[in-house]
């Protein structure tokens, strides 16, 4: 049990080993396998009580985590029974932490401790999906690397892969597969952003190309996380995103006008300038009416447009009290807010079975729209 107990570190990780396993069970998470988190300044002396833990299961098609940790800067975290190895690091703000990664073992609680890098941030991350590109289907088990770099990662089985802490710089980025052509294609990595690349490998490399595309993500959204609900959003369905990319191709003079594209949405209210302009969800509606439900609307987390429903303050929803943000709010549009070059990205919620966790509860039972600013 000891040899299976071993830790793999980051390559740069601390000379003092941040990592540890012990061969005793949390008490919550019975005969599984347990993270103990700690997050700490770059100097280990002081804990960092409003950090984010970020962790990726990265052999387990699981929902990412993201939870703050506690007035002591620590976590606890019972590792799901089909995981096996995680990719973890914190972020407060605009600094983060190296990223730490962990083989986990059932029955041991596994100590890691996370320093914020307070200083200039050094490195970036890939992270992407390799597809087929005449099926579009993803392409597991095909090996990705970056040249001058020993590190090598696979594809799960959804072709998705992480390359972390590499340099901030150019690469020449490299992909293998038995029955494809290789592909080596020119990537940056930016200083302390995510880059994402989508990859189409052809198995007939004399009818087709092999397709690269790269975009490095905004900071903000990235610690909002607005690309994991994106994520798994397009696998469930349960929301339509908007990117600053989709704003600036599309052009919009009002942002409700491109949110009312999205299915189950549509705009009413606008008056003759067009200005006023509500969003309604189609698949809801209160009361028997035709009209749709009024949705609410966010801007940066806090709620600014009143829907059908009312936002109230309850130790059992998560939902806020308008009145303040100030009565002159309610009724109305974001466009008096903030305007279409201003926008980084749009989540659209149409209803309660799509709501992410933390905008969950009944006021917002008519759907709701999350403005991201940049």
């Amino acid at each position: 049990m000891t040899a299976l107990a071993a830790l793999i570190l980051a390559a740069n990780a601390d000379p003092a080993p941040a990592l540890q396993a012990e061969p005793q069970q949390e008490e919550r998470c019975g005969d599984r396998a347990s993270l103990h988190v700690a997050v700490r300044d770059d100097s280990g002396l002081i804990a960092m009580s409003s950090a984010t833990v970020v962790l990726r299961w990265t052999d387990a098609d699981r929902r990412p985590v993201r939870e703050a940790v506690d007035s002591d800067g620590r976590l606890v975290l019972c590792v799901p029974r089909d995981a096996g190895r995680a990719t973890l690091w914190a972020e407060f703000g605009d600094a983060s932490s190296e990223e730490e990664h962990v083989i986990l073992v059932a029955g041991y609680v596994h100590a890691v401790e996370l320093r914020l890098l307070f200083g200039e941030i050094r490195t970036g991350r890939l992270i992407g999906q390799v597809r087929d590109a005449r099926t579009n289907r993803p392409v597991a088990a095909a090996e990705v690397s970056v040249a001058d770099r020993e590190e090598a990662v696979e594809t799960n089985r959804r072709g998705h892969f992480i390359l972390s802490g590499l340099p901030v710089g150019a690469y020449a980025l490299s992909v293998r597969h038995l029955g494809y052509a290789p592909l080596t294609h020119p990537v940056r990595v930016t200083q302390g952003l995510t880059t994402d690349v989508e990859i189409d490998l052809t198995p007939d490399p004399i009818e087709l190309e092999p397709l690269v595309a790269t975009t490095a993500r905004p900071r903000r959204l990235e610690l909002k996380g607005f690309y994991e609900r994106k994520y798994w959003a397009e696998l469930s369905g349960g929301g339509t995103f908007f990117t600053a990319a989709d704003i600036e191709r599309r052009g919009p003079l009002r942002i409700t006008h491109m949110i009312a594209e999205a299915p189950g949405v549509k705009l009413g209210g606008c008056n003759m300038r067009g200005h006023g302009c509500k969003l309604y969800s189609t698949r809801s509606s209160i009361g028997g009416s035709d009209g749709g439900c009024e949705m609410n609307v966010y801007l940066d987390g806090l709620p600014v447009v009143r829907g059908s429903s009312r936002f109230r303050s309850s130790a059992s929803t998560r939902s806020y009290d308008l009145s303040r943000l100030g009565s002159e709010f309610a009724g109305q549009s974001i466009n008096d807010f903030v305007l279409p070059v201003e926008i980084a990205g749009v989540e659209v919620y149409k209803g309660l079975a799509s709501l992410p966790a933390e905008f969950g509860g009944h006021a917002n039972r008519c759907g709701i729209v999350l403005v991201w600013t940049k």
